[in-house]
């Protein structure tokens, strides 16, 4: 007799064991983390530690962004288990990286390459080089604000860039110029104005636009234009029609006056000493130039012969006042197309004007890494909304602060061309909505609602409903999300939402969570039981835990367990069945902490107290009968 006993605790105590691991992924699965995390650690109390309890568990925490905890559970996995899913690995790694323990994120990071070598998060990642931590960067989606610049007229404004507070541009807005006949507006001049950025919109504010003087300019039919300057913001270099030493346009056997570069230096409030650049030549243009981040390259467009196409984009170094041989960009980046208004980023990144490539229309903007790491790939079109079907050029940006400036002659605009002002943001959304008793339908306050990535499982951000129910989150633009409500006496509601590609679109999310407590009685679903089994199934004991959280969160409530069967099968045996039942539901709370004097009693009815007319005899539908099999948790005091 005492073996048996013996035998019978330790497959009691196994079963619970289990019982709660299989709980734990319930909740799991249902982005319940912390209440997993819980369960998944009362296993490990009682000797559980599979690799799945221990990876499990280390999921709960990364997943709610705690890369501390999450470490020590995939540590803990790692150590005991060396085949383990290389998954796990990568995210220890990530753990480390985000704790600034790169050596040990770099120890693991080998072990991963030799398991997982061809990964592609890794595959260019180098053993040993931890500088690489630290230029990790962001890959969440990017939307393009633009804003149509206030100092822009209804002639042709172009080409803005921002040096030291001020933005330089060419524009036709002189009317004292004579009317260049190509396009019916004045001759182009250089501009600067003071700009002001709002912090909070991006939009500028330009003012105090006044026009550059040049010591040497004589004549109001010339062309000036296209222009950049040194770091220092001593020298310009500029585009100017070819004149001669009279000021006076000079013109080919076509009667073309091509384009030449000019340099200047400052001079007070003018530009002195003007010169022309020494590659110029009278039978062909050479204009739009643009600087090396270091002032060291001048980069420039020119029909010139040799190239490969109607205009191309060239470099010549820069040492001094002496200029070496120009060198073409080569077929990378040059088509037979034209190639035009070039400009270099901070980084180095090769930003230009073409209608060679594929495109959206007329001049389209690209970018091209070919001087960041001599990259033949072909050039990248930035797409909507830098380029459109009309002209899109002479593009600057600032690659700190993801702002800058593009010129565009799209219809939108005040004139020919306009300078449109740009800022880089992450594309997002608003989620909204208000959570309410699913009964009373009245709004709750105090719910916390948490967003959840679907694909990864990961906790984005967690907000609490206000006084009258409701909520905001931001959420990233064309991505699936779960939305989960959680409160005290409340059953979690849980809903999915799919955001959108449209920058700022709101979506309304509502939550009904359904009570827990009712008329003196914990409410839950029906707690299912195998066919003449009276064992805790983890499907039941997951919504047991609904009657955990509530006795833990009223901790001098007590109650009393009722057992209920259906008509079907012998008035005795239902009896004896109800109550095996009814005890195995209370020892199940007994061993998730509940003390036994918070249970009155657990006592099984049969089908004494059935709930409808499917008495013995009495022929129903299993529907039916599935209402008289029931567990009720009556309130008997709850003194908090």
């Amino acid at each position: 007799m005492k073996t048996k006993v013996i035998f019978a605790i330790i497959a009691l105590s196994s079963t619970i064991l289990f019982s709660q691991s299989k709980v734990g992924d319930k909740f799991f699965e249902n982005y319940a983390y912390l209440k997993a995390a819980d369960l998944y650690q009362e296993a490990v109390k009682k000797g559980d530690s599979s690799e799945h309890v221990l990876t499990r568990l280390g999921d709960c925490y990364y997943n709610n962004s705690n890369s501390e905890q999450a470490a020590i559970w995939y540590e803990k996995a790692l150590n005991k288990y060396s085949d383990i899913n290389p998954e796990y690995i990568y995210k220890y790694i990530q753990t480390q990286r985000s704790l600034g323990n790169y050596v040990e994120a770099d120890k693991w990071l080998s072990k991963f390459k030799d398991i997982q070598s061809s990964d592609s998060r890794v595959a260019d990642l180098s053993v040993g080089n931890l500088s690489i931590y630290e230029e990790l960067e962001s890959t969440t989606g990017i939307y393009v604000e633009t804003k149509n610049l206030d100092s822009n007229t209804n002639y042709a404004d172009f080409g803005g860039f921002i040096h030291e507070g001020s933005l330089y541009f060419s524009s036709s807005r002189n009317t004292e110029n004579e009317i260049y006949k190509w396009n019916g507006e004045p001759y182009l001049d250089i501009y600067k104005g003071d700009i002001s950025i709002n912090e909070e919109d991006g939009t500028a504010t330009v003012s105090n636009v006044t026009l550059l003087a040049f010591e040497d300019k004589q004549r109001n039919d010339v062309h000036e234009a296209s222009a950049c300057l040194t770091n220092d913001g001593n020298t310009l270099y500029f585009t100017r029609d070819n004149v001669n030493s009279r000021n006076r346009p000079v013109y080919d056997k076509k009667g073309t006056s091509h384009l030449k570069i000019y340099k200047a230096t400052k001079n007070g409030e003018e530009w002195g000493n003007v010169t022309e650049l020494p590659f110029n030549d009278n039978v062909y243009s050479t204009g739009h130039p643009a600087l090396s981040p270091d002032n060291k390259t001048l980069y420039f467009v020119s029909d010139r012969e040799g190239g490969f196409g109607q205009t191309d984009i060239y470099k010549v170094s820069i040492d001094g006042d002496s200029y070496g041989t120009p060198e073409n960009l080569g077929a990378t980046v040059n088509t037979e197309g034209r190639e035009m208004f070039p400009f270099v980023a901070k980084d180095s990144t090769l930003y230009f004007s073409s209608d060679g490539f594929l495109n959206l229309g007329l001049l389209d903007i690209f970018k091209s890494d070919i001087l960041k790491n001599g990259s033949q790939e072909e050039p990248v079109n930035l797409g909507a909304p830098y380029n459109s079907g009309y002209d899109d050029f002479a593009f600057f940006m600032d690659s700190d602060s993801k702002t800058g400036y593009f010129s565009s002659n799209r219809p939108e605009g005040k004139g020919g061309d306009d300078v449109y002002g740009f800022k880089e943001l992450p594309c997002k959304q608003i989620i909204k909505g208000t959570a309410r008793d699913s009964k009373l339908l009245t709004p709750l306050a105090m719910v916390a609602v948490q967003l959840i990535d679907k694909e990864s499982g990961k906790i984005v951000s967690e907000v609490t409903t206000d006084e009258n129910g409701e909520y905001q989150l931001e959420a990233d633009c064309d991505k699936e999300y779960k939305i989960l409500g959680s409160k005290q006496d409340y059953k979690d509601a849980l809903e999915e939402l799919k955001t959108t590609t449209e920058y700022g679109k709101e979506h309304t999310v509502d939550l009904n969570l359904i009570p827990l407590i009712n008329d003196n009685e914990i409410v839950i679903n029906p707690i299912f039981f195998d066919f003449d089994k009276w064992n805790i199934r983890p499907d039941a004991a997951y919504e047991l835990e609904n009657i955990v959280s509530v006795m833990r969160a009223h901790p001098n409530m007590v109650i009393k367990i009722e057992s209920h069967t259906d008509s079907r099968g012998s008035d005795r045996y239902n009896m004896k069945l109800s109550d095996r039942r009814a005890k195995s539901t209370q020892e199940y709370l007994y061993s998730r902490g509940i003390a036994t004097e918070r249970i009155e009693s657990a006592i099984g009815y049969g089908e004494t107290q059935l709930v409808n007319e499917c008495s013995n005899g009495v022929k129903c539908s299993k529907e039916k009968h599935q209402e008289n099999r029931r567990s009720k948790f009556i309130i008997l005091s709850d003194n908090n």
